[in-house]
């Protein structure tokens, strides 16, 4: 198994109490994020054979790749919150529990790693994705 693999296999394995017995696992939606992707580079590195050196312009590249997705993701995340924010003092519909269509004015905006939620007459984290109307 290569060094990529395994530190993946570690990444994603379920966590272990000194019993035995499974836990939730570490990453249970098996989603990479910005330190695994730096673990990995670096457990590829140590792995490397020093006689046979890996390519360095590979890993610039990898970095350069990685830098330009983080900061898409950032101007993505800066996008969202601004329209949310647009939103403060505006009626908006949205389904409720059961599914009942709900209408109320946003009072204010919640962003978190999870993403951005808003706060309609005091029902707190509903989600963008969720507003069906806004006027």
């Amino acid at each position: 198994m290569t060094a990529i693999a395994n530190a993946a296999a570690t990444t994603a394995a379920p966590q272990t109490s000194a019993a035995g017995s499974e836990s939730t696992p570490a990453n249970p939606n098996g989603i990479l994020g910005q330190n695994d992707f730096l673990k990995l580079m670096i457990a590829q590195l140590q792995a490397q054979n020093p006689l046979e050196p890996g390519n360095s312009n590979e890993y610039i590249n990898e970095l350069a790749q990685f830098t330009q997705v983080e900061q898409m993701t950032n101007m993505a995340n800066a996008n969202e919150l601004t329209g949310a924010v647009q939103m403060i003092g505006h009626k908006v519909s949205y389904n409720g529990t059961g599914g009942a269509l709900v209408t109320g004015t946003v009072e204010s905006v919640q962003s978190a790693s999870t993403g951005t939620t808003v706060t309609v007459n005091g029902v707190t984290g509903i989600t963008l994705s969720s507003l069906t109307n806004v006027e």
